[in-house]
């Protein structure tokens, strides 16, 4: 207290003004931390459902992405093999030209087409029509009510009737891809003639290990060592288990490609087609129906969202002021006998 007695008025003020700064920071710590965990409480992130839906009364919407089945049933029918995706043990390489003057002669066609039609049924009906001919043989179709989707292939001899056939339905877009498969088919050829020589390997060392097992299995009998026999026994187990493994493997493989070989050598006897028909009316009542029934239930979700807006927002907001209220009472209750005290040590 002498301490305090022999400052000057100046010095005391600085006193003062240093003691009231702290305490206003200390207020304001305390407000900041009591307004920041009333307001989280009302935040977004804090006002997530069950399973992370809102509970704003919004239902949760999903975008529809449709898909063109023409598209993706011509990919599935004529894919683009190879002995790089037959065999995944055979690293990728990058393409090159096929190499001779064969190529042309392994030139193979297909017709991606889309029809935009107001009588989806009928084009639809005369797509299907062509089944009934014998040069035409369907591998997928698909049909809806908005949309139908074929593919189909045709036999290279009359693959222009047929196209003009589909010309006749007055397609949006209609494109030809051709392309040579004759480096495919060398590569079918190249691995089948490995795999070959692997299996014909793997048989003449099976059978040359079976005559050696016999061999020492006929020794270690005679000179009844019985140890010996029981290790001969299992070696010859596993050798032969490892390699019949093998030769089923090969021809395995063997087999996938020979099939894959016959898909690709099809498509030498066949032109494929895909097409793909939508329906796209002036006036459908369908599409308007269904734009009538969102509307009506945007508008019953905006009705709800004004209800609990005026009930349960009304009342969660009337229990905050509540709260805001009570903590008003607090601070200035805390204020009023900070402000004393700091008064009475000021005045000491």
């Amino acid at each position: 207290m002498n301490f305090l007695n022999q400052l000057n008025t100046k010095q005391v003020h600085v006193l003062k003004l240093l003691g009231a700064g702290l305490i206003a920071i200390i207020v304001l710590a305390f407000v900041g931390r009591l307004f920041g965990s009333s307001f989280s409480s009302f935040s977004p992130m804090q006002r997530i459902g069950y399973g992370g839906a809102a509970t704003t009364g919004y239902p949760a919407t999903q975008d529809y992405y449709g898909k063109m089945m023409g598209g993706a049933a011509d990919s599935a029918a004529m894919p683009e093999l190879s002995i790089r995706n037959i065999n995944p043990s055979i690293a990728p390489v990058p393409a090159q030209p096929p190499t001779g003057n064969e190529a042309e002669a392994y030139e193979v066609r297909n017709y991606r087409g889309v029809i935009e039609t107001s009588r989806l049924q009928d084009t639809c009906g005369k797509i299907i029509a062509l089944k009934a001919a014998s040069y035409v043989i369907f591998e997928n179709a698909h049909q809806s009510d908005h949309n139908c989707d074929y593919t189909f292939k045709v036999e290279r001899a009359r693959v222009e009737d047929v196209l003009t056939y589909v010309k006749a339905l007055g397609p949006k877009d209609l494109s030809e891809n051709t392309q040579t498969i004759k480096r495919t088919i060398d590569d079918f050829t190249s691995e089948v003639e490995i795999l070959q020589k692997k299996k014909a390997t793997i048989e003449k060392t099976l059978e040359d290990a079976t005559k050696a097992y016999d061999e020492i299995t006929a020794v270690a009998t005679r000179a009844q060592d019985a140890n010996s026999l029981a290790n001969i026994i299992t070696s010859k187990l596993q050798i032969i288990e490892r390699l019949t493994q093998e030769r089923i493997n090969i021809s395995e493989q063997l087999d996938r490609l020979s099939r894959a070989k016959a898909e690709q050598l099809d498509r030498l006897e066949y032109t494929y087609f895909s097409l793909a028909v939508y329906e796209n009316k002036y006036l459908d009542g369908d599409s308007l129906k269904e734009s009538w029934k969102n509307a009506l239930r945007t508008f019953v979700q905006d009705l709800n969202k004004i209800a609990q807006d005026l009930s349960i927002t009304l009342v969660a907001l009337f229990f905050l002021a509540i709260q805001y209220i009570i903590y008003f009472f607090i601070l200035l209750i805390i204020v009023k006998y900070v402000w004393r005290t700091a008064n009475y040590i000021w005045k000491k």
